[in-house]
């Protein structure tokens, strides 16, 4: 059994797009999010642009990274979306209500924070998009922040 996604992620309210932890191991993780028609990011069919996709495979990214967190007893961490390479989608949008399960693997990770990962998500056992994200946990997210300001 897996905790409560909220204690494995960062986000809150609306932007918090994935539901739960379906399995992880050495492997990697597989999560699963149902498409919401009334939220943000619903078109006028109450789907989702598959381009969102790509924050999906970044939660479940958060995710497999708060389970090991967790499993140190430290709490999750910010991270950023550095980017993506080939993201390739073969749908425009995922269908509202549609339940999405989204996995993903760690291809590199560096002891600087560093990492990349591959990931896609699959509907009705069928893979529908593919990428890979490079993503970024530095020491002290919010000095990174202010940094910027």
């Amino acid at each position: 059994m897996y905790p409560p996604i909220e204690e494995l992620l960062t986000h809150r309210g609306d932007m918090l797009l994935i539901e739960r932890v379906l399995d992880s191991g050495p492997e990697g993780i597989r999560v699963e999010a149902k498409v919401d028609g009334n939220a943000w990011y619903a078109d006028t069919e109450g789907a989702m642009p598959a381009w969102i996709g790509i924050e999906l495979m970044a939660q479940a990214i958060a995710a497999l990274v708060g389970l090991k967190a967790r499993e140190q007893r430290l709490p999750p961490r910010q991270g950023l979306l550095l980017g993506t390479r080939s993201f390739t989608t073969s749908v425009p949008a995922f269908a509202q209500h549609a339940t999405l399960l989204v996995a993903a693997s760690e291809v590199f990770q560096e002891d600087n924070g560093l990492a990349a990962f591959d990931a896609r998500i699959e509907l009705a056992g069928r893979t529908v998009a593919e990428a890979t994200l490079k993503v970024f946990e530095p020491a002290d997210f919010k000095a990174i922040v202010e940094q910027e300001k």
